[in-house]
């Protein structure tokens, strides 16, 4: 596995499309090193992360910020307010520029365009830290996340709400890449992206494991391992009176858990809206691991920065 992680040095990491299924696997026993103490701590010795925001953060913020100083690096925090892109600079000077002072670029964006053109113009990788279509790194600690509680078992995870969203379609690409059975129970106006899920059902084809995408939440979950769920109303969206007439019924709440396995485990990025997509006797219940999740988010951060930049 180290040798797989030696060779994605200065890779971009803006979504998991563009890992194999072995890379993905290295970079989740990679994560399992740094929560075990078992890798080095100083490996970003001299080394500088720049986190540009656009959008609001706390997990990934801090598990960033943090994995960097505990590898010895530099994390420079950098609200678009404060850059010259909020004055009209260009995404290409502004990625040329900071080339030359450190050696990641890590952002949060509304567009996953501005990643696309950041990638395009930099010559130090970038990292997707989320934007309107993927959130890779949040699906990385989600499988690895999902091995802690139930080891090399092939699981069945169901993603339950707008099944369009960055959190779906990342964790789609994960599961996929992990084998694993995947259902997104949605409204059809809210399915996933055709192109996302193409591209997921071909990986499938060398993994195993399957995709289905249904509209009744009861038959998604059926016999589920894991029930994930995302609020409704992620940051710039629009429709919202349209969200509040189709979404009730996805609401993660005691009934629905009880089609799942009676071992389920209740999945959720956060931050979470109780009363909307989960019950507050959800997430703070038995079957929640939400908050391992979000401690989670330190330790792969860990093994992309590392994997990435040394």
């Amino acid at each position: 596995m180290a040798s797989i992680i030696r060779g994605l040095k200065g890779r971009d990491f803006l979504t998991l499309l563009d890992f194999t299924p072995v890379e993905f696997k290295a970079l989740l026993e990679r994560s399992r090193e740094h929560k075990w103490g078992l890798a080095k701590n100083a490996a970003l010795r001299g080394k500088y992360v720049a986190g540009i925001f656009e959008k609001p953060s706390t997990r990934t913020r801090v598990s960033m910020s943090v994995a960097t100083f505990d590898l010895g690096g530099v994390f420079l925090e950098l609200p678009t307010s404060s850059l010259q892109v909020s004055r009209g600079e260009t995404l290409r000077d502004t990625a040329q520029v900071l080339s030359r002072f450190v050696n990641a670029i890590a952002a949060r964006v509304k567009s996953h365009s501005t990643l696309e053109e950041l990638a395009r113009w930099a010559t130090v990788p970038i990292i997707n830290m989320l934007s309107d279509k993927f959130h890779p790194l949040q699906a990385l600690t989600d499988i690895f996340t999902i091995i802690e509680f139930f080891g090399n078992r092939k699981v069945k995870i169901v993603f339950l709400g707008d099944g369009a969203a960055n959190t779906n379609h990342s964790l789609m690409i994960a599961s996929a890449l992990a084998g694993y059975d995947y259902v997104v129970g949605a409204p059809q106006d809210y399915w996933p992206d055709d192109e996302v899920v193409s591209k997921v059902e071909e990986i499938y084809a060398q993994t195993g494991g399957s995709l289905k995408i249904v509209e009744d939440p009861v038959k998604a979950v059926s016999n589920a391992d894991v029930v994930y769920t995302d609020t409704w109303f992620s940051m710039g969206v629009s429709d919202i009176e349209r969200r509040k007439e189709v979404f009730p019924r996805y609401q993660v709440n005691k009934d629905l858990l009880s089609h799942a396995a009676h071992h389920v485990k209740v999945m959720h990025c956060q931050p979470w809206f109780i009363g909307q997509e989960i019950t507050e006797e959800v997430a703070y219940g038995p079957h929640s691991i939400a908050f391992e999740q979000a401690e989670n988010r330190l330790h792969t951060a860990k093994a992309v920065l590392e994997a990435l930049l040394i």
